[in-house]
């Protein structure tokens, strides 16, 4: 245990109780004279005349449809050929730099940099095919290529996906992987915000790589405490061990031993403690002497002011006012005044201040969307504590004038009646009114303003004319949001079918690979065929007969029953190379597909025969597509002839350059041949039965040509790290075989970038397919994610 990192957690959170109590008291005052009604309502009549359209106006643009902001792309075109774009963008990032960085839009340093990031964004959203590219892991890559911190992008890739495959069921995987993505980008933004502009390129790179690990590692914080301790996976019993968990390693400065976990959830918990102590060690090692102490206080504010929310109970009708809001006050400003102290930022009086008294207008925003979902989850906060209790509690404040009350003061009090600040806010206000609309329905909007808002109803009527007819108050971090959580979903459906169809058809296809012996009158055991059958029990993967059905099947239309011969050639030619590539007179390999290889089970001489044989049927099987004319047939046989040749001459490449220095040029070329010209030979095949065009098919070739090299690279790296059980074959056979691989020649880190260079120059080749096939992004994705 580090005795210097021990706080005072009481004293600490009693002097930021004290702190919110003063301020809480000051809003208290204020929305107790509804002092927000008359100030607001002057700065409404200000800013509406941006926001309504004159009749004049409004008739000749009607032809000019405004999109839903659900069709993305439409949407982002709308703007920018309605000359909406700038200002659109201009608020957003506004808004961003006033919540998320503390800054004082008065600044002309920020405004400055609002207008460069503006430009930025613009550039992208305008020159961009798809927005969604820049989103997709390549879209990413090719960023972090830019900056030079490949390594740490592929790092967090795997970090997430990670995370993900670990949530139980129960919490919300896209929303978790969302928030750590949005703490990513938010931790990026202070550290580009605190970098100066003559920062070398060397100096920007190191503090990027760092922030893109920080961001990760804090916001592992977010679905591993504040999520789980909130979703019902744990057992009360598992939920108070684990909070002493968090709370020991925030006093401390030390992530405890986990010792005995008796709960059901024991593995996972294993997992999020190896995570987070994990995250906190690099954390610290980070922070500079003078932050750490910090980051560990405001950090156990956090943690303690969500632990007194989150054990109120909604059957209690005797919460206070204080009770219910300081924690709000605490939570919420500490949660972004901690973002400092993890990239170790000097102290900035200015930031603190306006980041204090920012947060709780936040959320009460978020509390105002979420007010239903609450409600059903029996959660406390000020919205679901005044719906049940406003009759039976007229000493309770109605949080929605609060919310208004806390506008005000920002916008007259903290910002000191800027006008852009001004702008913002009430853009935002008046934007989060008419999504809660939206999402609620007009008529049961309206009731639930004649609750919240009966009181002032002079003040409602001006606000509920600006949702109605106010216009350009949406935000692109909103746009983002729900396209971030849209495509993670859909993602997630995709993978799922793909991955239900590989098992589909993976059995229908391992139905039909036995052979027969047909030779009615021989008294004899023919071992070659009792050979090939061993060879093909195996647990293969099938990829490449997989790829075939779902092209010719689902992509060209083909009968399932025509294709059968097509899948069989596929996997025999396949069992064939690996029969080869196993001989004692090549890899020498003792194990494949989980079971020991054929020529050890037999004999050299029986494994090369079978390889032979299979080679034969394959070729016999795409013969025997009588359902295709004869000259498609042809066509088709003699590629597969032509493939067969240039993988025999990639294996001869690669026996022949044992020993020997290669190119990355020659290695790529070596590889290709070997792996590329088989996942090819599945795409092309359907294509040539399908009678598919040659701008088509090359597009397929060069799809092939990465997305084989990205499979191998894969391979070799998972012949030097990965698990032996799981790949069904030894480890390090190519070291030991003196096989020049993709590790040996770049290295792990090396490899992992080639992998990933290929992976994206592959993704980009769909993009130029005439057919949008998730089935070809999800394979990719299959190949370089897979432990096997």
């Amino acid at each position: 245990m580090n005795k210097e990192l021990i706080i005072d957690a009481d004293a600490c959170y009693r002097l930021a109780e004290r702190r919110a109590a003063q301020y809480f008291q000051s809003l208290y005052v204020q929305v107790m004279q509804k002092a927000f009604v008359p100030i607001l309502t002057k700065d409404i009549q200000s800013w509406k005349h941006n926001h309504i359209q004159h009749s004049l106006v409004s008739f000749f643009s009607r032809g000019k449809r405004k999109p839903d902001s659900k069709e993305y792309h439409n949407y982002i075109r709308w703007l920018d050929r309605t000359g909406k774009l700038d200002n659109y963008l201009d608020r957003s990032i506004s808004y961003i730099y006033l919540r998320d960085l503390g800054k004082a839009l008065d600044s002309p340093d920020t405004q400055t940099r609002v207008r460069r990031v503006i430009e930025n964004i613009k550039n992208n959203l305008t020159h961009s095919t798809s927005t969604d590219e820049m989103l997709s892991m390549a879209g990413l890559y090719r960023k972090a290529q830019k900056e030079g911190v490949e390594s740490s992008m592929i790092w967090v890739m795997d970090k997430l996906k990670t995370v993900s495959s670990n949530l139980p069921k129960g919490m919300d995987a896209e929303e978790a992987q969302r928030k750590l993505i949005k703490i990513i980008v938010g931790v990026i933004m202070h550290v580009v915000d605190v970098m100066g502009d003559d920062i070398s390129a060397e100096d920007r790179k190191q503090k990027l790589d760092e922030a893109i690990r920080l961001g990760y590692y804090y916001g592992l914080t977010y679905p591993f405490i504040d999520d789980l301790l909130d979703a019902k996976v744990l057992s009360e019993k598992e939920k108070r061990q684990y909070s002493q968990l968090i709370r020991t390693t925030l006093i401390t400065g030390d992530v405890p031993e986990l010792g005995e976990w008796t709960g059901e959830n024991s593995d996972l918990i294993q997992y999020i403690h190896s995570e987070l102590r994990e995250a906190f060690e690099y954390i610290k090692a980070y922070q500079r002497p003078g932050t750490i102490k910090n980051f560990f206080e405001q950090s156990y504010v956090f943690f303690n002011s969500q632990e007194v929310d989150r054990v109120k109970e909604l059957s209690n009708a005797n919460y206070t006012n204080e009770e219910l809001y300081i924690p709000i006050i605490l939570k919420s400003s500490s949660s972004r005044l901690i973002v400092r102290s993890v990239i170790s930022a000097s102290e900035d009086e200015g930031f603190d201040k306006r980041t204090f008294f920012y947060g709780i207008y936040n959320q009460l925003a978020d509390d105002f969307a979420d007010m239903f979902d609450d409600m059903k989850e029996g959660a406390v906060t000020p919205y679901t504590y005044y719906l049940k209790y406003h009759d039976k509690r007229p000493d309770l404040i109605n949080p929605f004038e609060l919310y208004w009350t806390v506008i005000s003061h920002l916008i007259h009090h903290v910002y000191h009646s800027d006008a852009k600040t001004c702008e913002v806010m009430l853009d935002r206000a008046i934007n989060g009114l008419k999504r809660c609309k939206e999402r609620l329905g007009t008529k049961k909007y309206n009731e639930l303003m004649d609750f919240f808002a009966s009181g002032n109803p002079e003040f409602n009527s001006l606000i509920q004319n600006m949702v109605k007819k106010a216009d350009d108050v949406d935000f692109f971090d909103k746009l983002l949001r729900d396209r971030m959580i849209t495509n993670l979903r859909n993602e997630r459906k995709e993978q799922e079918a793909f991955l239900d169809t590989i098992k589909t058809v993976r059995n229908q296809i391992n139905n039909v690979l036995p052979i027969h012996n047909t030779d009615d009158v021989s008294t004899m055991d023919v071992p070659i065929i009792d050979a090939a059958n061993y060879s093909l029990e195996g647990d293969g993967k099938r990829l490449r007969p997989i790829v075939a059905w779902f092209m010719g099947v689902n992509e060209y239309g083909l009968e399932r029953s025509a294709i059968v011969p097509l899948l069989r050639s596929l996997e025999y030619m396949h069992t064939a190379s690996l029969i080869f590539d196993d001989l004692p007179s090549q890899d020498n390999a003792s194990i494949r597909r989980g079971r020991s290889t054929l020529h050890q089970v037999y004999n050299s001489a029986i494994a090369e025969l079978t390889g032979l044989f299979l080679t034969q049927k394959a070729t016999w099987e795409q013969a025997s597509l009588d359902q295709f004319d004869s000259k498609t047939v042809l066509k088709l046989i003699q590629y597969s002839a032509q493939m067969t040749e240039e993988m025999c001459k990639g294996q001869a490449m690669d026996l022949d350059s044992r020993g020997q220095r290669l190119t990355l040029e020659q290695l790529n070329t070596l590889s290709f041949n070997k792996t590329g010209i088989a996942f090819e030979a599945s795409l092309i095949m359907p294509a040539i039965l399908a009678h598919a065009n040659e701008v088509e098919m090359g597009a397929l070739k060069t799809f092939a040509r990465h997305a084989g090299i990205a499979f191998q690279i894969k391979d070799d790296l998972l012949d030097v790290e990965g698990d032996q059980i799981l790949l069904g074959k030894p480890i390090g056979k190519d070291a030991e075989n003196n096989n020049k691989t993709f590790v040996a020649i770049l290295g792990k880190e090396g490899a992992r970038k080639a992998m990933w260079e290929h992976y994206c120059l592959a993704m980009e080749a769909i993009q130029e397919m005439p057919r949008k096939t998730p089935f070809l992004k999800h394979l990719l994705n299959y190949m370089v994610n897979r432990d096997h």
